[in-house]
């Protein structure tokens, strides 16, 4: 192999003109020969023993010069690439030149490879940063949440009303014949909760176990296409009814669900719970609005295949999501009406900005000489091994000590922008700009190379932390919560 020239082009795009010379090729044609063989009849032999010159006497000597491109075709690339020490970042166009003899051939590449970047400012920064407050109210609701899954279902001997639990069994029929996903058995139904088809919780109010009844329901006009707008009738039979037996909210209580003896001691608390997560939300917004400004500052051609790449990924991440709500990808398309190429389209612009983000932190630690060291790695397995009770062998089995760099050079990187930067009230953002909205999606800040999620895990900031349960006490039964609409 050698490479005739090496030509950068737009958008960062590199042209390669590589030759194969004719030692290599006749490799290529010998395996190319051994690999097809099998599949070329030729009288007076068995399929795959017929010598290679008695096969090219029939066909021509040409018969495996395809096959033999295609072999020597990813090495010669690869060498090449490696010889011109280009960091190629997605797939070449490849294109014959000339033509292709025993003596060899040449083909051009054009590849897209990871584009040169010119920071713009990242220090000395200001954005928006939300003030923390915390209200009663928001303790209020902390504890409402708390008390809520200390819930008990009781069984009552009543009929059932709103808020109350029926366990049912129930079948649809359609025209006095059943449909597809209408039959349950033994189903918890919280009464109010509108996890069923408009008007079915309504009627199931007011039986009582042992009761059974017919239930009409006419489908919504946008239930899926089978049943929209169709009158059925559902049999159900009440097997149970169970009512909330909610904790009182006193000493008790916060003895049982925490390391607290008091009910005021539980609540302070709990506002230092709100406190910090709204703190870390808050700085987490600030961090996002200060690299975004990092990313947009950038100047780099960025080729289409790092975004088109991204976007792949989106998609893939997009997938991942579907399935683990049970719903199968196909399906999901079907039922929307989505076809992929359109997610795909869609997916370009958050993609692009997440390549700015990538770029634009790759720069920084490349400006800045950021490195991580040995120690800082061994730290951040013990944090991981620690955050996800494993072993702490088993998480350096499972995620690479680059990946790890990778992440904490990241990290570094960010605390450059944000160690040098102003924060200012969200009415005084820059250029007076309002503070981006809580819930837009920002590009992650990543390298672009592919980290462990693991290295990422930070806990969501809606998580809610539950307070440290004492050993002494024995938690309360935990509400049963009913499953999804059928």
């Amino acid at each position: 192999m050698s490479v005739k020239s090496c030509e950068k082009l737009e958008k960062s795009q590199v042209a390669l003109t590589i030759e194969v010379e004719a030692a290599a090729f006749e490799a290529a044609i010998e395996k190319a020969y051994r690999k097809t063989r099998g599949k070329i009849k030729v009288p007076g032999f068995r399929p795959g023993k017929a010598p290679r010159k008695i096969i090219e006497g029939m066909y021509g000597v040409e018969v495996f010069f395809d096959e033999a491109i295609n072999i020597a075709f990813p090495d010669a690339y690869e060498a090449a690439v490696k010889e011109q020490e280009l960091n190629v970042v997605g797939y070449p166009s490849v294109e014959l030149m000339g033509e292709c003899t025993r003596q060899g051939f040449t083909f051009k590449a054009v590849a897209p490879v990871y584009p040169e970047v010119v920071l713009g400012q990242y220090k000395g920064l200001s954005a928006p940063k939300e003030e923390v407050k915390v209200t009663p109210e928001d303790v209020d609701r902390r504890l409402q949440s708390l008390t809520d899954r200390n819930t008990r279902l009781v069984s009552v001997d009543r009929e059932a009303k709103e808020g109350d639990t029926a366990v049912i069994d129930f079948e649809g029929f359609l025209d006095g014949e059943p449909f597809d996903g209408g039959k349950g058995s033994n189903h918890s139904l919280e009464l109010g909760s509108h996890s069923f088809v408009p008007g079915f919780e309504e009627q199931v109010a007011g039986m009582k176990a042992g009761d059974e009844k017919d239930i009409d329901i006419t489908f919504p006009e946008d239930y899926h296409a089978d049943l929209a707008g169709k009158a059925v009738v559902f049999k159900v039979k009440c097997h149970e009814v169970k009512e909330k037996e909610v904790p009182a909210l006193d000493d008790e209580f916060a003895k049982d669900v925490s390391e607290f003896d008091t009910l005021a001691e539980l609540k302070a608390d709990l506002e230092k719970q709100v406190a910090e997560d709204r703190e870390k939300d808050a700085q987490r917004g600030f961090e996002d609005a200060l690299m975004e400004q990092v990313a947009q500052g950038i100047t780099a051609e960025i080729p289409d295949a790092m975004v088109d790449g991204q976007a792949r990924q989106f998609l893939e991440n997009f997938r991942t999501q579907i399935a683990q709500q049970g719903i199968p990808y196909e399906q999901y398309l079907q039922m929307t009406g989505i076809q992929e190429a359109k997610l795909l389209e869609d997916a370009k612009e958050p993609a692009l900005r997440q390549v700015k983000m990538d770029l634009a932190v790759m720069a920084i630690i490349k400006a800045e000489g950021i490195e991580a060291t040995d120690e800082d790695v061994e730290a951040e397995y013990a944090k991981l091994a620690e955050q996800f009770g494993m072993d702490l062998e088993m998480v350096k089995k499972y995620i690479q000590a680059d990946q790890v760099k990778d992440q904490i050079c990241s990290r570094k990187a960010v605390e450059v922008v944000v160690g040098s930067a102003t924060a200012v009230k969200p009415e005084e953002g820059p250029a007076g700009e309002e503070a981006p909205a809580a819930e837009e999606k920002k590009p992650a800040r990543k390298p672009r190379r592919k980290k462990a999620e693991a290295a990422e895990g930070e806990e969501p900031a809606a998580a809610e932390k539950k307070p440290a349960r004492k050993p002494r006490k024995k938690k309360t039964e935990e509400t049963e919560e009913p499953k999804d609409a059928e």
